[in-house]
């Protein structure tokens, strides 16, 4: 995405579908003129003599046939005190399809440009008033699908993890001024004394790095959601379990073996923890070819899932197909659930317990609505331990940001290395400067065109 200086962007900033109010916003030093070309006050007066940051009553009216498209309230903001640090226009009309389109067909045809996916945002990270780090942050306060992921989000956006950087590289920038000290001066002699300070803060920031990244796995999970698998033989209350999570029918429930044969997913929010369900399909034995895909489906789903939830049968004995299954997901994250608790119980639940015995067993009736709140409070206490706190501490939720801190850790090893082994204090820079560059590309200080362009890639058209 190249943006050219001089351009006017516009687009629909609300989503598709009826509604109640539909947003066309403009941006750019051409967006004032453009839309007084197509707004006209009740008041008479024109647009660039009407107050800015209000919004002013009228109508958008067809510059070419002078028909009225739509009664609109619009408000002018300017630059720099404005999203993008431009001069920007919005346009409230009634929602819908056919009067947004309407009136961003005419602010098209008045000089302005269909903007690209998250061109708003990607405008205002070049003016410099978001980072990268803050720029993705908008999307993921959009895509948020619980209260935490939201809170973290909305904490990104306001600066936390940048400060926490800066924090970082300002220690970092200081040690490289004790290197570059210890080369131009080297007849003060002060190298062992320097290597010394320098080895105590390039730990510190290593410390720091370190405790950062220990964030990204359940930074994921905020804002991705725990995929969290639902497995079992057929017929041992799967659906059911989905069913009453999401306290809706929305797996077909029968006694018929193999009714689920695909794989269902849903989200819900468990206590603000997003969580990413996935109702498989029975794993059995089958000759039944569309049934036989579901189970492959099903072994994937397992693989990558972060949390496993086997459901057993506490009337039937334990099977050789709940055997395969406990062996599959034998080094997984998993919840014994033993559902049908209210009938004769039949299953030794010891034989599970003596060679899985980390996992945690819940007893369940799901016919009886029994132990659905001890699960829900035992997947809360699980995620809880990978050390997601409901508090304000800085998070790392996104892989590109696990990724750069990895490689500046590295460096950073290297550099506590080189020192503790003595080489000489100029070699020592080198990984100083990759550690700065990999934070740095964080926030977007050195990183470059293609990969901002397919970070903005993903944003919505409007943002």
């Amino acid at each position: 995405m190249i943006i050219r200086e001089g351009d006017t962007i516009t687009a629909i900033a609300t989503a598709p579908g009826e509604s109640g109010i539909g947003i066309v916003r403009i941006s750019g030093p051409e967006a004032k003129r453009i839309a007084a070309r197509a707004f006209r006050a009740v008041s008479g007066k024109p647009l660039e003599e009407l107050p800015g940051r209000r919004m002013n009553y009228g109508h958008i009216y067809n510059p070419d046939s002078g028909e009225i498209i739509d009664e609109v309230l619009v408000a002018t903001m300017k630059a720099p005190h404005t999203y993008t640090r431009e001069d920007v226009v919005e346009i409230h009309c009634h929602g819908g399809n056919a009067a947004v389109r309407k009136i961003l067909e005419i602010i098209v045809d008045l000089g302005a440009r269909v903007a690209e996916p998250g061109e708003f945002t990607k405008r205002a990270f070049i003016n410099g008033r978001l980072d990268l780090s803050q720029a993705e942050a908008v999307m993921d306060i959009i895509h948020s699908k619980s209260e935490m992921g939201l809170k973290t989000a909305v904490s990104q956006l306001e600066g936390r993890l940048s400060r926490y950087l800066d924090e970082i590289k300002d220690k970092l920038l200081s040690v490289m001024a004790g290197v570059e000290a210890s080369i131009d001066f080297p007849e003060h002699d002060i190298e062992e004394q320097t290597r010394e300070v320098l080895l105590m803060d390039t730990r510190q920031a290593e410390d720091m790095v370190e405790r950062l990244l220990s964030t990204s796995s359940g930074g994921r999970i905020v804002r991705e959601g725990l995929k969290t698998a639902i497995i079992g033989k057929p017929n041992v209350g799967k659906s059911s379990l989905l069913n009453a999570l999401l306290r809706e029918n929305r797996a077909i429930v029968t006694e018929v073996p193999g009714t689920t044969r695909d794989v269902i997913e849903e989200y819900i929010n468990l206590k603000g923890i997003p969580l990413r369900l996935m109702d498989t399909a029975g794993i059995r034995e089958t000759d039944d070819l569309v049934e036989s895909i579901g189970v492959e489906k099903t072994r994937e789903y397992m693989e990558n899932a972060d949390l496993v939830l086997l459901m057993l049968d506490a009337a039937r004995p334990l099977s050789q197909d709940d055997r395969k299954i406990l062996d599959i997901i034998k080094d997984k994250r998993a919840i014994v659930l033993i559902n049908k608790t209210d009938l004769e119980i039949k299953l030794n639940v010891e034989e599970i317990t003596k060679k899985y015995h980390e996992w945690p067993v819940i007893h369940m009736s799901l016919i009886k609505d029994m132990g659905l709140d001890v699960l829900e409070d035992t997947i809360y206490n699980l995620v809880f331990s990978d050390g997601i706190t409901s508090g304000d501490a800085v998070m790392v939720t996104r892989v590109r940001h696990a990724d750069c801190l990895r490689r500046a850790k590295r460096s950073l090893e290297d550099a506590i290395k080189a020192m503790g082994n003595g080489l000489p204090i100029d070699l020592v820079s080198i990984d100083i400067k990759a550690a700065l560059e990999a934070l740095g590309e964080i926030t977007g200080d050195n990183i470059t065109e293609d990969i901002v362009d397919r970070i903005f890639e993903d944003f919505c058209i409007g943002k």
